[in-house]
């Protein structure tokens, strides 16, 4: 009786430390949006919420619908900061739907007083990988950019999971639900190390302020930009590029 009453008393205090360790893990996530409130969410270098963003049946949502005739001449950014916190190094999770031909993006280490996000912060890109050229012709903008084989159409730096214009997803675990379907991201930032995860895989991984980060900035798109990157810690954005989106379960920790 004595040897069962010490199993039991063991067994007790295993599950306690199960069940603390559990809660630590669930403590160490910031609800960015929890479907309820827009606390903190704002736009980027304004004071109030963006013109077309709002909460409908509890998911962050973006629509030109919701615009109000009196917003209709707004000249303020339409991309969205998470204004409420700075954030260094850190993991970054939640679940996003764009509409067939849509566009979007992920910011991080935002820093504001610049034209637009895209100067300053990196993005892990969401678009309509399969669907996007057939509502928007980009063989302009290819070209541009120095594109010049099949130039009209998405290319893999500009495809969902890219580290936009740095760093390609590894297509062959790339399992991106299509338009109109929920998808997954996380993202995981240390100055070690970057990873980019899609629907549970992890489709690239690059070391921030490297050389051969160094060389893709200076070597393409970023060349123009002297402060693309260069900050480590900032805001958490969200990107508005048109299109209907929605967000929801946005989280993160800090590492």
């Amino acid at each position: 009786m004595k040897k069962l009453s010490v199993l039991l008393l063991t067994a007790v205090l295993v599950l306690s430390c199960a069940e603390e360790s559990s809660k630590q893990v669930e403590t160490d996530w910031m609800m960015l949006f929890d479907g309820t409130s827009l606390d903190g969410w704002r736009a980027y270098n304004g004071d109030r919420l963006p013109p077309g963003w709002g909460i409908v049946e509890g998911e962050l949502t973006f629509s030109t619908e919701m615009v109000k005739e009196q917003d209709y001449d707004y000249k303020g950014s339409r991309d969205l900061i998470y204004g409420a916190k700075e954030f260094e190094n850190f993991e970054l999770y939640l679940e996003w739907k764009i509409p067939s031909g849509g566009n979007s993006g992920i910011f991080y280490h935002v820093v504001e007083g610049y034209n637009g996000i895209p100067e300053v912060s990196p993005e892990y890109q969401l678009i309509d990988d399969l669907n996007y050229t057939d509502y928007h012709d980009i063989t302009g903008y290819n070209k541009s950019i120095g594109v010049t084989e099949n130039p009209e159409k998405l290319q893999p730096l500009q495809s969902t999971g890219a580290d936009y214009a740095m760093y390609v997803p590894d297509p062959a675990k790339k399992k991106l639900n299509p338009a109109g379907e929920w998808n997954s991201s996380r993202i995981v930032f240390t100055p070690e190390r970057v990873e980019h995860w899609l629907n549970g895989e992890m489709l690239l991984s690059f070391v921030p302020w490297s050389e051969d980060w160094e060389a893709k900035k200076s070597g393409g798109k970023w060349g123009l930009a002297p402060d693309y990157g260069i900050f480590k810690k900032g805001f958490i954005g969200l990107q508005d590029h048109g299109s209907s989106l929605w967000f929801r379960n946005i989280k993160i920790k800090e590492l």
